[in-house]
């Protein structure tokens, strides 16, 4: 690893406080390349990077690692290690909605679930509480029992080390008290796994593949769906979802804007009638 990438790490990790994922993240991609022509990535130019980028197919993951290049060249260039700041454009992505269930799609699953187990009362509790906070899955399963006051969830464990406090539905913490007194920990964690041990990332998904046949980030997604369609102001689900930017939140605007159009496609006369 060149010099320069080792005081890039120590940048992003020390002085802009990235988490450790993040800091992996950056490490992984620019390391790879920087193998790839045994020569430090400083030396190369722009055509030599993007050759040998050019060899991801998907366009998401090249931007990811197009952007872990332009953020170590514009460090090199703030930091005097480049008299140039090098650039390179990211691959054109098509705007996709997220994927999304209504409540009614939820219910329906939730309905088939056998709660007379304490596994049939953790599935149950698990996708009702992925569903009432909009939690991401890996804030999910760092949670304690102590995260949890009242009415309030305090998520401690979220993307960018950012705490917040989120409210959770009454009903979900009814089912989360019901699957706690089936099923009696030694540790505080809340999700387990039929061991006793913290559920995994992988179980969670089986589980909601299971009743729903998504993953558990759609429910994240249905969760700021039924928000925006119900009218809630966009910063207001940003600031619930963690989002660090508005312009992540905005995609669910598209969303709304679809609703608004079916409603008055269904109620304006306009709509019905040829004048």
């Amino acid at each position: 690893m060149s010099n320069e990438l080792e005081a890039f790490l120590e940048y992003i990790s020390v002085t802009k406080a990235l988490s450790s994922k993040s800091v992996e993240a950056y490490k992984s991609d620019l390391v790879s390349i920087e193998n790839s022509l045994k020569k430090p990535i400083i030396n190369l130019d722009s055509t030599k990077v993007l050759q040998i980028l050019s060899t991801y197919e998907n366009k998401r993951t090249l931007n990811r690692k197009l952007s872990s290049v332009n953020a170590f060249f514009d460090f090199c260039y703030r930091h005097h290690f480049n008299e140039e700041l090098t650039k390179l454009r990211l691959a054109k992505i098509p705007k996709l909605l997220p994927k999304f269930l209504s409540f009614q799609e939820i219910q329906k699953a939730l309905n088939l679930i056998d709660r007379t187990s304490w596994i049939g009362l953790r599935d149950y509790a698990l996708i009702l509480f992925l569903y009432a906070t909009g939690t991401r899955i890996s804030e999910c399963l760092e949670l304690s029992q102590s995260d949890i006051e009242g009415e309030w969830l305090k998520v401690r464990h979220a993307k960018g080390e950012k705490e917040r406090v989120v409210p959770i539905a009454k009903v979900a913490v009814e089912a989360i008290n019901a699957y706690l007194s089936a099923f009696k920990y030694e540790n505080d964690f809340i999700w387990a796994n039929y061991k006793g041990d913290k559920l995994s990332r992988i179980s969670a998904y089986k589980i909601t593949q299971k009743y729903l046949g998504v993953s558990p980030h759609v429910l994240r997604h249905s969760y700021a769906t039924s928000l925006i369609t119900g009218g809630a102001d966009l910063r207001v689900v940003q600031e619930l979802l963690g989002h660090a930017s508005l312009l992540t939140t905005q995609i669910y605007t598209h969303i709304q804007r679809q609703d608004l159009k079916e409603t008055v496609e269904v109620c304006h006369p306009m709509a019905k009638e040829n004048i």
